[in-house]
């Protein structure tokens, strides 16, 4: 059949979803947070807020080398979805990490380090700021290949269900991923072999340099791709906390109880450039759309806004927390500059595991066979 002619892709999407804040916080979902966990959800959206300020500061100074994709705008959907996890959830993503490392419990101290470079870093400053990682927390990172965490993410959902977990993986990208192909053969296997993933694209409505419109094709949305492999999709207004919240877990219990993928579009907004070196983020959108965003549909305005109707909390406990968050980012930025550079003799650890771990057990030492190892420490493949 021939395929009916549209119009070049230049339409967008219906980005804003008319949800009901009341009715969504009326559901079990969120009828099931107590006044502690909705405080401690906003002090959250709020401390990666402060984060990625001090960051940008301290990039300014020059204190932080190579790329710094910040999070400002996008804070409801890395603390509505992982607010849900269990212990057998896990969570992989992009470049832009920060926002989802500190939701996941990593500290300040030990991101603002990593992107300083030293060694008391996350990734014992080898990684960078693309490239948080936290295992102990089932944060897998942090990853620099546009949408190359996606096939991990899968693999990760596949382990889960080879080892019978009731558990699910969360693999975030940005909405300029999604053109990727190992992102579409990561949705074949997913859909092929029913695995229990939740792919989220964060859309931000602009990938490097361009919008959404201007590069993907797409129906209606980007989620209902998921529909060419057998996949459920849904589409979140990412600036309700409470609907990220809602869709996130029929996802999770998606996976959970029938091992089954979801994709989710969540609809944000990132109010810098698509990473600092962007210089043009206020050629290709308008001043006045940036502007918009800030006073209208900011996800921690609506969020304190909802929570001080619930009585959750008032102005002044809400400047107390912001406060806070602000002078945790400080210390953290302070941390980081009296931390030490990593050692030289540390620059070929934590290349090979079996490396770092020789002489232990012999199956650990027949994986080096075929590796010349040398006096001065280094490994190289025969």
């Amino acid at each position: 059949m021939t395929a009916k002619k549209k119009t070049k892709s230049v339409k967008k999407a219906e980005r804003w979803q008319d949800v009901d804040v009341h009715e969504l916080a009326k559901l079990e979902i969120n009828q099931r947070l107590t006044d502690e966990e909705k405080v401690r959800l906003y002090t959250d959206m709020v401390r990666i807020r402060r984060f990625e300020g001090r960051s940008l500061r301290s990039y300014q100074e020059g204190k932080i080398g190579g790329f710094l994709h910040l999070y400002e705008g996008q804070e409801a959907c890395a603390v509505g979805t992982i607010s849900l996890l269990g212990a057998d959830d896990h969570v992989i993503t992009a470049y832009r990490d920060h926002g989802h490392a500190l939701a996941v419990g990593m500290s300040m101290n030990e991101c603002m380090a990593e992107m300083y470079g030293k060694h008391t870093g996350c990734s014992k400053g080898k990684g960078g700021s693309m490239h948080f990682f936290a295992p102990d927390k089932n944060y897998w990172g942090g990853h620099g290949i546009v949408g190359g965490q996606i096939p991990l993410g899968t693999g990760i959902a596949f382990a889960l269900k080879r080892q019978g977990k009731k558990g699910c993986c969360l693999a975030y990208m940005g909405d300029g991923a999604i053109n990727q192909g190992a992102v579409h053969e990561a949705y074949n296997l997913a859909g092929l072999w029913d695995l229990p993933v939740i792919f989220i694209i964060e859309n931000n409505a602009y990938s490097m340099g361009t919008s959404q419109a201007r590069s993907s094709a797409y129906p209606e949305c980007l989620a209902q791709r998921a529909e060419a492999y057998g996949m459920d999709w849904d589409t979140v207004n990412g600036n309700i906390l409470y609907d990220v919240r809602a869709k996130t877990y029929e996802a999770i219990k998606r996976a959970h109880e029938e091992s089954r993928p979801t994709v989710l579009e969540v609809f944000t907004y990132r109010y810098r450039g698509h990473s600092v070196a962007d210089a043009n983020h206020e050629k290709y959108r308008s001043k006045d759309e940036i502007l918009d965003y800030k006073e209208n549909k900011d996800p921690i305005t609506l969020t304190r806004k909802q929570f001080i109707e619930e009585g959750v909390l008032t102005e002044e406990s809400a400047k107390d927390i912001d406060k806070a968050a602000m002078e945790e980012a400080t210390a953290s930025a302070e941390f980081a500059d009296k931390s030490p550079f990593p050692p030289a003799t540390s620059i070929l650890e934590d290349t090979y595991w079996s490396m770092d771990n020789k002489g232990q057990d012999p199956q650990i030492d027949e994986l080096n066979q075929g590796r010349f190892i040398f006096e001065d420490g280094g490994v190289y493949d025969k």
